[in-house]
């Protein structure tokens, strides 16, 4: 229990806004969040952990609403369309961008019930967005990693070079519609978006603000840093987003190495029904970046000039959009 109000006061004190109810966010300071996981306890007396339920109400009018008969999209005879499985709460959707992972791991001579919340890191330097050929998505000066979901075309580029394959598609819904359904894109991409809109108007993300264990904490990025340290060495635990993919806005702190915990999520996602299927991430420890690997390098001088024409593309389509909404 003392531990606990330590705790607690340490954050009050050093501004983690976690516990409170302003997040001062709308600068250009960067933001972050620390998910310790020694507090978790994935909400066992709710149907559905508070984060989960607290991320679908805040985005719910933000949700893909398809077309019905969807065409697959050329050359694969496929889709993707979650549109009949919205209330999927186990797994990333377009529908669902945040979920909790359980796992059991033996470590020390004990074993431990680790939950985890998940949803999108917002790396530091997001091969997402600097390798999407489209240009449709953007770190902020904040920190929050946003898809602009009036220009994407579910190409899916975002999720194959995410180390963790966090942003989900939906088909049927789009700009690609618009260009060429049976030929181009497959839809729309859909991940965390940092509760953008609340960060703006000094709030701080739903998930954070739900959590009856304050498991969530919210607060300038190099505190949150700072805070999963300084826990870490407390409860002579692991820290996961520090060093990841370059670095990530999102401090988790274990009392068991994250190997443990990673190896047990393959082994859980290996006995799926569909073991491939997108939207149940593992937890690979010291993953690089690839825009830092000789392969990402290439890949960015390749489609520099395509992302430069799209981004200037996307320019126009919205004014003449905006234009439209004028008229």
């Amino acid at each position: 229990m003392a531990e606990s109000k330590q705790y607690i006061l340490y954050a009050v004190k050093h501004g983690l806004t976690g516990f409170g109810n302003k997040a001062g966010a709308s600068s250009a300071i960067q933001v972050g969040t620390v998910i310790d996981l020694t507090r978790c306890d994935g909400c066992r007396t709710l149907a559905l952990p508070a984060c989960v339920t607290a991320c679908r109400n805040e985005n719910k009018d933000l949700f893909p609403d398809p077309i019905e008969n969807i065409e697959n999209y050329w050359p694969q005879k496929r889709k993707e369309d979650w549109s009949k499985k919205k209330g999927l709460t186990s797994r990333l959707t377009p529908y669902n961008w945040t979920f909790l992972q359980e796992v059991q791991v033996e470590h020390g001579g004990k074993r431990y019930t680790i939950a985890i919340p998940r949803r999108c890191m917002h790396c530091d330097n997001p091969p997402c967005a600097t390798l999407c050929p489209f240009s449709v998505l953007h770190k902020m000066p904040d920190g929050p990693v946003l898809i602009d979901h009036d220009l994407c075309i579910g190409g899916a580029k975002c999720r194959t070079t995410c180390p963790w394959g966090i942003p989900a598609r939906q088909g049927g819904v789009g700009l690609y519609l618009k260009i060429a359904p049976k030929f181009v894109g497959g839809g729309v991409m859909y991940k965390c978006n940092f509760c953008y809109d609340r960060l703006k108007s000094g709030r701080i993300p739903a998930c954070a603000e739900a959590c009856p264990q304050q498991a969530i904490l919210f607060g300038e990025k190099e505190k949150m840093r700072a805070l999963a340290h300084r826990r870490a060495d407390e409860i002579d635990g692991h820290i996961y987003g520090d060093r990841e993919n370059g670095g990530t806005s999102t401090f988790y702190i274990s009392p068991v190495p994250f190997e443990k915990i990673d190896a047990a999520l393959i082994k859980q996602k290996a006995a799926q029904p569909n073991p491939k299927a997108p939207g149940f991430p593992g937890m690979p420890v010291g993953i690089e970046n690839l825009t830092e690997t000789a392969n990402g390098i290439a890949w960015s001088m390749a489609i520099a000039p395509v992302a430069g024409i799209a981004a200037a593309a996307g320019a126009a389509y919205k004014t003449m959009k905006g234009g439209e909404k004028d008229d």
